[in-house]
């Protein structure tokens, strides 16, 4: 739902662009002029040997290194599994394993567990201080109430994708910038950054006419733009479906942490809750709160017939089930066994889950946002939950990653 393949600000992009293209031609050396005398001899300039790829950080694990892997139910596992599948069947990687799960018909625990066992080679994940402990959050599918038209009550616009956003892809010139996009409007001749949060609360972006919905909160607006996807509950009672379209390049800024920092609220009080509780309490300090996360969500209506909001991946995510990780280290559409604790608790929670997902505020190896599902239970569990877990990825057999010596 989210919220989207990695992106960087144009400026954080175009900078070491405009440097690698000022070193990919250097100018040509001047000619000597003619000289009877002989010309000392010159060393070529030596020439850096390539640089080695990054290694992925994982480590080799063993099935029993899973907490409570010989007794966890698989089955709701097995159904994001398979809708991983869908996404990824065609993929060489992916095509015998995907082939074999249409072959299990009704498979129980035991068979499912010889399935992943048999399949795939689990890897425990890493940061790159040697940590093997990281952030687990939460998301889910909020509701908001809204209407179709602006009203005294609904002003809050939710914006589909602005006519003169530009996503620019430049990983055919440079493949080291593969996954990510840049954002960008054309002033002129020039592409400059979009507009940021602030301008376009401002009117300052071309805007109008791309209203998709208008909802009463601006609050409940801000947050369904972080969990990506939702539901606008309309006037006559009826559901409508919304879905992540677009952002506009800016990164995540974290409000929560802008209040610790300045005092506003105590650290265990920054939860969406807790956020949601100092907005009614400070209604004119919220536009320059929310201004200060400069990256903004633009959504798109999404099919009444979905069972459940769209990931990354492409698929229906799973409740409870699906996570959304950083592609850059985490496959999308692998199976990751995560061991963490229910919100709040220190009651384990350890189960299979499918990466399916990302999100802007959703970076580094050991890191993941769990998708609650939907509605306001749904919401309480996310919005509470900051765990610190492990991670396991499953790779295919003959997909391992390459490891370091």
């Amino acid at each position: 739902m989210a919220r989207a393949i990695h992106e960087l600000p144009l400026q954080a992009v175009l900078l070491p662009l405009i440097f690698l293209a000022a070193c990919a031609a250097p100018p040509k050396p001047p000619v000597a002029p003619p000289t009877t005398i002989a010309p000392p001899t010159i060393a070529p300039p030596a020439v850096a040997p390539p640089a080695a790829l990054p290694v992925a950080p994982f480590a080799v694990s063993k099935w029993e290194m899973l907490p409570n892997w010989q007794t966890i139910d698989l089955q709701p596992a097995w159904t994001a599994f398979l809708q991983s599948c869908r996404a990824l069947k065609s993929k060489p990687n992916w095509q015998a394993v995907c082939a074999r799960s249409n072959e299990l018909a009704q498979p129980d625990n035991t068979a499912l567990r010889a399935f992943f066992e048999e399949g795939f080679a689990p890897y425990q994940v890493f940061n790159p201080d040697g940590s093997s402990q990281g952030l687990i959050t939460g998301y889910y599918e909020p509701k908001l109430a809204g209407s179709r038209v602006k009203t005294a009550r609904f002003r809050y616009p939710l914006y589909a994708v602005p006519e003169d956003l530009l996503t620019i892809d430049l990983s055919e010139v440079y493949p080291q910038l593969k996954d990510l996009r840049l954002r960008g409007r054309l002033q002129g001749k020039r592409v400059v950054p979009y507009y940021n949060r602030a301008d376009v609360d401002n009117g300052k972006a071309a805007l109008q006419g791309r209203e998709l919905f208008w909802v009463e909160n601006a609050v409940e607006l801000f947050f369904l733009q972080i969990q990506g996807s939702g539901r606008i509950e309309l006037p006559d009672g009826s559901l409508v479906k919304v879905g992540y379209a677009e952002q506009n390049g800016h990164p995540y800024v974290s409000i929560g942490k802008k209040l610790v920092e300045t005092g506003e609220l105590k650290i265990e009080e920054a939860s969406m809750q807790g956020i949601k509780n100092w907005a009614e309490r400070h209604p004119e300090k919220l536009p320059a709160l929310l201004a200060q996360n400069p990256s903004y969500v633009f959504f798109r209506e999404l099919p009444n017939g979905l069972s459940a909001p769209l990931g990354a991946l492409g698929v229906p995510l799973t409740e409870a089930y699906s996570i959304a990780v950083d592609p850059r280290t985490i496959p999308l559409g692998a199976p990751v066994f995560l061991a963490t604790t229910y919100p709040n608790s220190a009651e384990p929670l350890n189960r299979l889950m499918l990466a399916q997902d990302t999100g802007g505020a959703i970076k580094g190896a050991v890191r993941a946002d769990f998708f609650w599902g939907f509605g306001e239970q749904a919401g309480v569990q996310a919005g509470r939950m900051k765990q610190s877990g492990q991670m396991w990825v499953l790779f295919p057999k003959g997909a391992e990653p390459v490891l370091s010596p």
